[in-house]
């Protein structure tokens, strides 16, 4: 290795970068840093690998959702293991939940996430399951790939998104996004929110206290991020005081919702319907929901696309580079908004 090179900084590359137009920006950061990738298979060796100095020198990582199959979580456990001048964690999302940031804030380690480039698929995933579970199309669906037709006995009448009340829990860029949407459908739409928005960011929608939302809404679409304070945050008892033609759609994370409370809640008829595209343990999905020919489900393909992949892998290619060259990240995740650099 020559002089100049082994003085670089190093980028850690945690997972792959899968499209062409974002590999080209990754790869033109070499003419400022080095890029390295862990020689690991798992936790256990990753955090060897880190102790044993292999990555010292590395001052940003650069992490997908997938990547934690080798890591683990970003716990105490792993960041204090990081090389002493590891200072910028960029994940590719927006859910950080893999990311124990106060951890990180801890340990002088910045942490960055997708805010916007997924909104659009996003709510579009939940345009979908929320117009599919208010119709009733899965239970057709399937008994076409049956041969059967609509079925017989015929499924009952769905319903019309039109002056339907949606009402979104945690309106951040998705929630918004998805708002606009579904007013073209001619739904009329509330949020509960940990502060109400401004009139121009709201759009109109109407600010409702968390209870109100839940006896209230036609439909309950979850849009807020999965942290100690919202997992489960719908259980048993919010379940119960939802309306029994009530649908929930989830594109968040699965563990914002009690999976076996939601079993019990549509085995009981306590609500009507779920569309599903995240669960409490990803891959696996509680039998109770696959057996229910009334849930939709998907297989988190909430920013599936080509062209949102893409805009996700240079996003985060952005925050390293700002990282390396300015040594701030471009979209600090909001916990750490008051953290400085030094």
């Amino acid at each position: 290795m020559s002089s100049s090179s082994s003085n670089k900084p190093k980028i850690l590359l945690l997972g792959d970068i899968d499209h062409a137009p974002a590999r080209q920006d990754f790869e033109s950061l070499s003419s400022i840093a080095s890029i390295v990738t862990p020689k690991a298979s798992n936790r256990a060796e990753f955090i060897e690998e880190c102790k044993s100095g292999a990555l010292d020198g590395v001052v940003a990582v650069y992490r997908t959702f997938q990547s934690a199959a080798v890591t683990g979580r970003f716990d105490e456990e792993l960041v204090s293991c990081f090389p002493e001048g590891l200072r910028f964690v960029c994940h590719n999302g927006a859910g950080y939940d893999q990311i124990d940031v106060p951890a990180c804030t801890s340990h002088g380690v910045h942490v960055s996430n997708v805010p916007t480039a997924v909104d659009d698929a996003t709510a579009d995933t939940a345009v979908f399951l929320i117009l599919g579970a208010l119709r009733g199309f899965n239970l057709s669906l399937l008994n076409l790939r049956k041969e059967q037709w609509r079925g017989n006995p015929p499924p009952p009448l769905g319903h019309d998104p039109e002056g339907k009340m949606l009402g979104i829990l945690g309106m951040g860029g998705i929630g918004r996004n998805l708002a606009k949407k579904m007013r073209a459908f001619g739904m009329e739409v509330q949020y509960h929110n940990r502060k109400p928005l401004s009139e121009e960011l709201s759009g109109g929608a109407k600010y409702v206290e968390f209870e109100e939302l839940l006896a209230t809404s036609d439909v309950i679409s979850l849009n807020l991020p999965l942290n100690p304070h919202t997992r489960h945050i719908i259980s048993t008892s919010e379940l119960e005081k939802m309306k029994p033609s009530a649908i929930i759609v989830n594109t968040a994370r699965g563990a914002v919702i009690d999976e076996a409370a939601l079993v019990k809640a549509l085995d009981e008829g306590k609500i009507s319907s779920v569309g599903l595209d995240v669960y409490e343990e990803e891959p696996k999905i509680h039998p109770g929901l696959v057996a229910n020919e009334r849930v939709t489900l998907l297989p988190h393909m909430g920013t599936w696309t080509s062209e949102t992949q893409t805009a996700m892998e240079k996003w985060n290619i952005s925050n390293i580079r700002m990282a390396l060259q300015d040594g701030k990240l471009m979209s600090p995740v909001p916990e750490q908004a008051d953290m400085g650099y030094d």
